[in-house]
């Protein structure tokens, strides 16, 4: 995309960002170089205020950074903020960066079955009734979409069941990445039934039984990640295998 499209919901400067920030992730604009913002702003066809709008966005998201002499330039990736929700949004639009997917499944790894075993040992009413809620949407869902949006609030209301705060903010990993995870694996297989795993979690979460919501946590991952594969292949990262993850 060299040029910006006008009259789309995101708006112009979400485009200019969006633009400006996958050309990064892509690595049309590597690590280390320095981004001309007249030429950049002559290719997107906006005013120079708008890129340099753009670029404050990015700069607080880590992406580049500016300096007397040096100009403005992309930062190692080191420094990016992955987990921020437009990061990792972005990570998925038009597939920049797949193998995030894999590291989406780490992540919920460590974090879902541990956060399961919390929930069990201290949800309230409150809190099983948001988890009975999205059962029921899951139950009732007639699409992707449908099925998608009630999968996150079904791991929304688990999360919020642990009585963590900052466990509850790894939300904004599991929005965005879940999201763009269903909507991967709907492409390549049919969907499978997801109401029993999940069902298996909230049983053992009322029944205020920690070692069962654990282990229906790491089965319903397990499961997750059979899906992963067969969207990635058998060779994760282009390599060797790296396992399948629980």
């Amino acid at each position: 995309m060299t040029g910006i499209q006008r009259g789309v919901t995101r708006g112009l400067h979400g485009q200019i960002v969006e633009v400006m920030a996958q050309r990064i992730l892509s690595g049309q604009i590597p690590e280390g170089s320095t981004i001309n913002v007249t030429d950049l702003q002559a290719d997107l066809g906006v005013s120079l205020t708008a890129v340099r709008e753009a670029l404050k966005v990015l700069t607080a998201k880590g992406l580049v950074d500016a300096r007397q002499k040096r100009g403005t330039f992309v930062r190692p990736r080191s420094d990016w903020n992955l987990l921020d929700a437009d990061m990792i949004r972005w990570h998925f639009d038009d597939d920049v960066r797949p193998e995030l997917l894999e590291e989406l499944h780490e992540v919920r790894g460590i974090v879902e079955p541990a956060a399961a075993r919390l929930a069990a040992l201290r949800a309230d009413d409150s809190h099983l009734t948001a988890l009975d809620a999205a059962l029921e949407e899951m139950a009732s869902a007639t699409d992707d979409l449908a099925a998608a949006i009630a999968d996150l609030a079904f791991h929304r209301a688990l999360l919020a069941a642990t009585g963590n705060e900052l466990l509850t903010k790894m939300e904004v990993i599991m929005e965005t990445g879940l999201a763009d995870r269903d909507r991967l694996v709907h492409k390549v297989k049919p969907s499978d039934d997801p109401l029993p795993s999940h069902r298996r979690v909230v049983d053992a979460v009322r029944a205020h039984d920690p070692v069962a919501a654990e282990q229906a946590m790491r089965e319903l991952l397990a499961k997750a990640a059979e899906d992963l594969t067969e969207v990635r292949g058998s060779s994760p990262r282009g390599s060797k295998p790296r396992g399948r993850r629980a």
